[in-house]
C-alpha cells in the first residue's frame, strides 16, 4: 500500500507563473488590467473564438451569458441533470426555470432527442455540458436550437482542449452561441479560481464586458491608469465578476502548458483503459460515436455495484484506506432536495442519470501524476474489487 496519500487532483503551477504573480504584486496592479487582456487574447486564439472574456468563476460566466441573452422570469432553460450545481444555479439566478433532459450513460452527455421532448413555448436556451471533457453531440443540439430559435450556452468547464469534428470547443459557432470554461484548481488549467466566456456574437460580448464590471462602460477597468479616464457611464445594473491580473498571470503561463498537460492526461487515461480492461467490478468509459478529441478533465468509470455487492461510496472508502483519493462527479441534480422541489423531478424520472449517479467515481488524474502513481491506483482497484 502507498505510504503517502494520492489526491484525486493537484494543480501544477510553474515558477514563471509565480514570478509573474509577484510582478503584479510588486507593481501594485492586482485587479483586472493588462495581464487579463493578454490572457483573454491568448485564450481566444487557442480555441478559435472572436471574443474571450475573463470572469472570476465559470459560475459567473454562465450567469453573465444568460443575463446577456436576456434570460429571465418565465423562461425555461434545458440542461442535463449530470453536472455541478453551478450550472443550474446560474439559471436560477436569472429567475428562469431549469428543465432537465436525460443523458446517455455511454457518453454521460445530454441526448438531443431528450432535449427536443423537453422543449416548450417557454424554452429560451440550451445548456449542454461536455461531461468529463467528452464533447456533446453538438450537431444534434444545434439542429434543435435552430429549429426552435433557442440560444446555446455550452458549459465547457471540463472541455478545454477538447474538439468536436475538428473544431475546438469554444470556437465560434455564430449568433446567440456562447461557451463557458472553468479555471478551478482541478481543471485542465487553473487561475486559482476563474472562468472564460467565448463567443462570436459582438452584441453579447459587449453586454458581458459591461455586466462583469457593475454595468460600467467598457474600459472602465483602467480608469486608475496613467492614460485612463476617471469618468465612466453605467448602462444597466451589473455584477462584480471581473478576473484579477494576479489570476491572469497564472492563466497565461498555464496556457503555454495546456497541450502538454492534456497529453499527459490522455496518457494516464489510456493506461487506466488498458490496465483495467476486463477487470471485474469496473465499467470503463466509452468513446462517443462522433468524431471528437477528449480533454480528459476527469476519468470516470462506474462501479459495478451489483457484481461487487457493495456501493460506490464503499468503494471510495476502501480506496481511501489504501491512500488513494477519489471523487464523485456528480450526484444527479434532481436527487438533491433543492432541485427536486424546483423541477418536480425525482428518482425514477431520469433513469439514465440515476444509473450513472449511483455508480460513477472519479479516479486520480492530473499531469504531475507519475507512472508509479497510476500503477498504485490500478493495484488498489484490483485489490478492492478482488480481481
Amino acid at each position: 500500500m502507498r505510504k503517502e496519500f494520492l489526491p484525486f487532483a493537484r494543480p501544477s503551477v510553474s515558477e514563471e507563473a509565480i514570478l509573474d504573480v509577484a510582478d503584479s504584486i510588486r507593481g501594485g496592479w492586482l485587479a483586472m488590467g493588462a495581464k487579463t487582456i493578454r490572457f483573454e487574447e491568448t485564450f481566444a486564439r487557442y480555441v478559435g473564438a472572436k471574443y474571450a472574456l475573463a470572469v472570476n468563476s465559470a459560475t459567473a460566466g454562465l450567469h453573465c451569458a444568460l443575463m446577456a441573452l436576456g434570460i429571465g422570469p418565465g423562461d425555461e432553460v434545458i440542461t442535463t441533470p449530470m453536472t455541478f450545481a453551478a450550472t443550474v444555479n446560474a439559471i436560477l439566478f436569472t429567475g428562469a426555470k431549469p428543465v432537465f433532459a436525460d443523458i446517455d450513460r455511454r457518453t454521460l452527455n445530454i441526448v438531443p432527442e431528450n432535449i427536443e421532448r423537453a422543449v416548450t413555448k417557454a424554452s429560451k436556451c440550451l445548456i449542454p455540458v461536455h461531461f468529463a471533457g467528452m464533447p456533446c453531440d453538438m450537431d444534434g443540439i444545434e439542429a434543435i436550437a435552430d429549429k426552435y430559435g433557442l440560444a446555446v450556452v455550452e458549459d465547457a468547464a471540463h472541455a478545454l482542449g477538447a474538439s468536436y469534428k475538428g473544431r475546438r470547443i469554444g470556437a465560434d459557432r455564430g449568433a446567440r452561441r456562447l461557451s463557458v470554461f472553468s479555471f478551478h484548481p482541478t481543471k485542465n488549467i487553473t487561475t486559482g479560481e476563474g472562468g472564460m466566456i467565448c463567443t462570436a456574437d459582438e452584441e453579447l460580448a459587449e453586454k458581458i464586458m459591461v455586466l462583469r464590471q457593475n454595468g460600467m462602460s467598457k474600459g472602465a477597468w483602467n480608469r486608475y491608469a496613467a492614460k485612463g479616464s476617471a469618468n465612466y457611464d453605467i448602462f444597466f445594473p451589473g455584477l462584480k465578476y471581473t478576473m484579477m491580473d494576479i489570476q491572469a498571470a497564472i492563466g497565461s503561463s498555464q496556457m503555454k502548458e495546456l497541450d502538454s498537460f492534456n497529453r499527459r492526461r490522455a496518457e494516464l487515461a489510456a493506461f487506466y483503459l488498458r490496465e483495467l480492461d476486463g477487470a471485474a467490478g469496473i465499467i470503463l468509459p466509452r468513446r462517443a460515436p462522433w468524431e471528437h478529441e477528449h480533454s480528459w478533465h476527469i476519468f470516470t468509470p462506474f462501479i459495478d455495484t451489483e457484481r461487487l455487492g457493495f456501493s460506490r461510496d464503499e468503494f471510495m472508502a476502501r480506496m481511501k484506506e489504501r491512500n488513494i483519493g477519489t471523487a464523485l462527479h456528480y450526484q444527479a441534480l434532481h436527487l438533491f432536495t433543492c432541485y427536486h422541489k424546483i423541477t418536480g423531478k425525482g428518482r425514477g424520472d431520469l433513469p439514465e442519470a440515476e444509473y450513472v449517479s449511483d455508480r460513477i467515481v472519479s479516479l486520480p488524474l492530473f499531469p504531475a501524476m507519475s507512472d508509479e502513481d497510476a500503477r498504485d491506483v490500478v493495484a488498489a482497484i484490483k485489490e478492492v474489487c478482488q480481481c
